[in-house]
């Protein structure tokens, strides 16, 4: 089986790496990918820009041009460059999407889920098989050690980072709030400043770091008064996240309209 594929921010680090990998694997056929209007990139070569041989295909400003032989689309761009697409995928014939771009407002989110009801999408703030492991671990302490533990959450990433939490930490904090089976969105603590005061009860925490090139690492803490247990993954190479985003496309090429995710593509 042979999967076509188009790229949303081919020159970005995420595109270029899934360009790169998809370059050396057999079952993926590179259709097209997209640049900004203004970007240097905009008619650059997709393979001279992921750093490979010529593929005699053009990075587009267009959706619809870059699209328009793909089966499934990936992106990992900005919130409203991804809305942007996926309105414009449905005058394509594109069936389903790998969608991984990170801090998409509840309202965005919803917007995803919507498309999900024309294509197959898959929808995940991290695509390394270990971090999807790590979340399936957490979400096991967090109903086994209960409210009696404070949750922190750390995360690290490169200095252009643009969003924080990571997309994630709050994956990891979705699977500590399912583990107690509570809502992240009523459990999640805001950012401390000034004078706090005391930690509530049953509270999950965030706190990022941000600084040089840093790929991703993500700390889950769980505190009791008398020992601490930290669930840890440190990504070493961005192909991680490309390889998996693959593993995705995949898996989601013939599946029907639905919002899926990475516990589903892994049958975690």
């Amino acid at each position: 089986m042979t999967v076509s594929i188009a790229v949303a921010g081919a020159a970005g680090r995420m595109g270029r790496a899934i360009i790169a990998a998809a370059a050396a694997d057999n079952r993926f056929r590179l259709a097209g990918g997209t640049e900004r209007t203004d970007s240097h990139a905009l008619g650059m070569d997709l393979g001279a820009l992921a750093g490979g041989d010529g593929f005699g295909i053009a990075a587009a400003d267009s959706v619809h041009t870059a699209a328009t032989s793909a089966d499934v689309w990936l992106d990992f761009t900005t919130p409203e460059a991804t809305l942007d697409a996926l309105d414009a995928l449905a005058s394509t014939q594109v069936k389903a999407a790998v969608i991984g771009t990170t801090g998409l407002s509840a309202e965005q989110e919803a917007r995803v889920a919507d498309a999900a009801k024309r294509i197959a999408i898959v929808r995940s703030g991290n695509f390394s098989l270990g971090v999807n492991l790590l979340a399936g671990l957490v979400r096991q302490a967090a109903a086994k050690l209960g409210q009696g533990w404070d949750i922190e959450i750390t995360e690290a990433h490169h200095r252009r980072k643009v969003d924080a939490p990571s997309g994630t930490a709050l994956l990891l904090g979705e699977a500590a709030a399912q583990g107690r089976d509570v809502s992240l969105d009523n459990t999640r603590l805001k950012l401390r400043e000034g004078i706090t005061g005391e930690r509530p009860d049953g509270g999950i925490g965030f706190s990022a770091i941000r600084g040089g090139g840093i790929v991703g690492d993500h700390d889950v803490a769980f505190v009791s008064e008398r020992e601490i247990v930290t669930l840890s993954h440190r990504a070493l190479d961005r192909a991680v996240f490309a390889d998996g985003a693959l593993a995705a496309a995949l898996w989601v090429a013939d599946k029907p309209p639905g919002l899926y995710s990475m516990q589903d593509v892994l049958g975690l």
